[in-house]
């Protein structure tokens, strides 16, 4: 039986990394051993997009509202890359991350499989 999925993100400067996402989602963690924090991440969902090679993975937040929740990060510190832009499917941010990734926000504007 599967239980969840584990999202893993690779960076540069994991510690610091590990605590911007602790502060973002503001979820519980345990530690693996060895330091390795495992944060709780909100509900998810997965979806699979055509394209020329296989392999890309991306991870992307979803909010209500992007503008609110930009607003709400800026204020706390959290540095976006860009405007918020209309992608038809959705509003997106660009969060970027202390170690220099980018994790998406967006807010969505089809069905979502959250409360499924």
């Amino acid at each position: 039986m599967i239980l969840g999925a584990h999202v893993i993100l690779y960076s540069s400067d994991a510690e610091a990394d590990r605590a911007f996402l602790a502060d973002l989602l503001g979820r519980p963690s345990v530690d693996a051993g060895g330091g390795w924090t495992i944060l709780q991440l909100p509900p998810g969902e997965v979806a699979v997009h055509p394209a020329e090679t296989s392999g890309t993975v991306e991870l992307y937040l979803v909010c209500d509202d992007v503008d609110a929740t930009v607003a709400d990060l800026g204020a706390r510190g959290v540095a976006f890359e860009g405007a918020v832009s209309d992608q038809g499917w959705g509003r997106l941010a660009t969060i970027r991350l202390p170690g220099g990734g980018r994790l998406g926000l967006y807010e969505a504007r089809h069905p979502t499989a959250f409360d499924l």
